[in-house]
């Protein structure tokens, strides 16, 4: 049997809550969806080794990196997967099932 999400929702506290079809449920941190990202550019960000920088700079943040990140919505993939839009503006990342079940921590209640 397949796992699937029978419901989605979000907590006082901005988490992401997902009720799965065994019965059980999980809490995703926003920003812990964002690190996840399953695409092909995340990936490979992961991935690289890291840019050299000097201790003297500072990053530039854009207006949409400063706020803190949000989940602007999820959308179905067809019946395996979720694709999650968050307020940075990243929304290519197809989350299926199975990596869903493997990220959050189980939510006790």
């Amino acid at each position: 049997m397949t796992l699937a999400p029978t419901e989605l929702s979000l907590t006082p506290d901005k988490r992401l809550l997902i009720e799965w079809s065994d019965g059980s449920q999980r809490l995703y941190r926003v920003q812990e969806l964002r690190d996840a990202c399953p695409c092909a550019t995340c990936r490979e960000k992961r991935n690289a080794p890291p840019a050299p920088t000097s201790s003297m700079l500072l990053p530039v943040l854009s207006a949409a990196e400063a706020r803190p990140l949000e989940l602007q919505g999820m959308t179905p993939v067809g019946n395996y997967a979720y694709s999650i839009a968050f307020s940075d503006g990243h929304d290519t990342g197809i989350y299926t099932f199975d990596l869903l079940r493997e990220l959050g921590t189980p939510a006790v209640g």
